[in-house]
């Protein structure tokens, strides 16, 4: 059945406030780091230049995502976002690596830290900045369906973790006079964002692999079918993937063989306009087939089962 998708409206905006969010903090934690000499605020301003770097990225990754379907990409192109995600979580692995080497140099040649104070509330006002960043590009993920935005607002997120351990480890070593402490904390730093980066990417990996839509989603889709069958109607080759925002839906639908074409086509209709209101953002590609016809029941897998003589 024929499904014209519906225009999603732009979300770059969104990638431009990441983008100069980012150089914002950059700065300010570049001059925490410059006052008090930490690695760990060293660490937590190199994660910064990751973020702007990713931010970049998912511009340029929305910005081809946004482009309308063409000759060349019929289905659209969605999935320029994972891209940009998998992109994110190796930026991610870079960082971490810089990280730990900075912080195992420093673990063995000490160094006193100076201006803790002034450096740490530095820190703590661009840590309240990427949260508040962080919230909005969640809350626009989820609402425009962006795998790219979650996953720059899963950086942020990171990001604001790392500053938090940071900001407690540079302080305990006011409290206690502890120097080591503060490259120990910036390689847990490297550590807790490296989980992170794998996250990214295995998650990036799983949509260009057209993993199947979330558990909750197909159960959804499965009501509405299950609710046709009390009619004498019968369906199978149930598939599901994603890309990028757009969800895509196929199946077959088996009515009794003396319906007339039009039957079949508004039974089609009132059945995509159900997933359609439950499930935004979704292509649907449904088949008709006879009920009787034992070759109907053929054809639940990719490639049709059966002989040739069996195609109609």
């Amino acid at each position: 059945m024929k499904n014209t998708q519906a225009g999603r409206p732009s979300i770059t905006s969104f990638a431009w406030l990441s983008i100069a969010a980012a150089a914002l903090i950059i700065c300010l934690k570049s001059i925490a780091y410059w006052l008090t000499g930490s690695v760990g605020l060293l660490s937590d301003a190199l994660e910064s230049v990751v973020n702007l770097v990713a931010a970049c990225g998912a511009l340029a990754a929305l910005t081809v995502a946004a482009r309308p379907a063409d000759d060349e990409h019929p289905y659209g192109h969605g999935k320029a976002e994972y891209f940009s995600s998998a992109f994110e979580g190796g930026m991610i692995f870079v960082a971490a690596l810089a990280i730990a080497a900075t912080a195992i140099e420093r673990l063995l040649h000490a160094q006193p830290l100076e201006q803790l104070g002034t450096g740490l509330f530095i820190s703590a006002i661009a840590t309240v900045i990427n949260w508040i960043v962080a919230r909005i590009l969640f809350a626009a993920g989820r609402r425009h369906h962006s795998i790219a935005l979650e996953a720059d607002a899963h950086h942020l997120m990171t990001d604001v973790w790392t500053s938090i351990g940071v900001l407690i480890g540079v302080g305990a070593v006011t409290a206690t006079g502890w120097q080591w402490l503060d490259p120990v904390v910036a390689l847990l730093v490297a550590a807790n964002i490296v989980r992170t980066g794998f996250t990214l990417v295995r998650r990036s990996a799983s949509g260009l692999m057209d993993e199947a839509l979330p558990a909750a989603e197909q159960q959804v889709l499965l009501e509405i079918l299950d609710r046709y069958r009390a009619q004498g109607i019968q369906y199978h080759a149930v598939r599901t993937r994603r890309a990028g925002a757009r969800r895509f839906i196929d199946f077959h639908v088996l009515v009794p063989g003396a319906w007339t074409v039009q039957e079949g086509h508004d039974l089609l209709e009132r059945i995509e306009a159900e997933i359609r209101a439950r499930l935004a953002n979704t292509t649907i590609l449904a088949h008709l087939e006879p009920i009787e016809d034992a070759a109907s029941w053929n054809d639940v897998t990719l490639d049709r089962e059966g002989s040739e003589k069996q195609v109609r």
